[in-house]
């Protein structure tokens, strides 16, 4: 399964108010690992940057001179997330954005959803942790990803963050699944061999069982899952 983990920097909140991306970062993840693979661009938005999304990620109109502008590097945008999941945090506002600069340049395909499905992890988080901050810097804190490298918001380093945290998010209910699982195939084998001899503690069936070992890091994220089950 591929997977793109997105993030934007825009000049301000709202398309309503004539405001632009900045900014794109992409991480990709494949069957839930980081591959290294990334898409990374600053864009010239022509307009100025409010103050305050200034202070949140530091780039300045002056910085974005040289830079090119969305019609430029959409092809190439388009092409790195084609047909893969879009895993974003409050989705709303990045795929809001993202259809807004398609829809100015009167794109065929007007939607980013006409070119990837999207997963919203915020949605995803509101639902594991009800009644919690979760923004990405609660989530960080939440699932002990290191963001202590990060001093402002930046759409590849927050894509990068976001991807931990999404493994992480998800990592114990895909522990809890295999576990499960593995323990039904070695419940079915027993039965079958007490059946075979005709008598309980018989020979058990032979299984070809394919052992997955978990990773460190999944591990890790379903022992923060189990101790949030034990403190309910």
């Amino acid at each position: 399964m591929r997977q793109i983990v997105l993030d934007t920097e825009t000049t301000g909140l709202s398309t309503r108010e004539g405001h632009r991306i900045i900014e794109i970062g992409c991480v990709e993840l494949v069957n839930r690992r980081i591959t290294g693979n990334h898409f990374h661009t600053y864009l010239n938005p022509d307009r100025d940057i409010d103050e305050g999304a200034e202070r949140v990620h530091g780039i300045s109109r002056e910085d974005l001179e040289t830079a090119p502008r969305f019609p430029e590097i959409v092809d190439r945008l388009l092409d790195f997330v084609r047909d893969a999941e879009l895993v974003i945090h409050n989705a709303e506002f990045d795929v809001g954005f993202i259809d807004h600069e398609l829809g100015l340049m009167q794109h065929g395909r007007p939607q980013i959803a006409d070119h990837a499905s999207v997963l919203d992890t915020l949605m995803l988080a509101r639902k594991l942790h009800p009644g919690q901050r979760n923004s990405l810097d609660a989530l960080c804190k939440r699932y002990e990803v290191d963001a202590s490298s990060r001093e402002l918001h930046g759409a590849l380093i927050d894509a990068d963050l976001l991807a931990r945290v999404y493994l992480a998010m998800t990592g114990g209910q895909t522990a809890m699944t295999l576990e499960e699982a593995s323990g039904a195939a070695v419940a079915r084998g027993r039965d079958r061999g007490a059946s075979a001899n005709g008598r309980d503690g018989g020979r058990r069936a032979e299984l070809d069982l394919i052992v997955i070992e978990a990773t460190e890091e999944e591990r890790a994220a379903h022992d923060a899952f189990m101790e949030k089950i034990r403190a309910q």
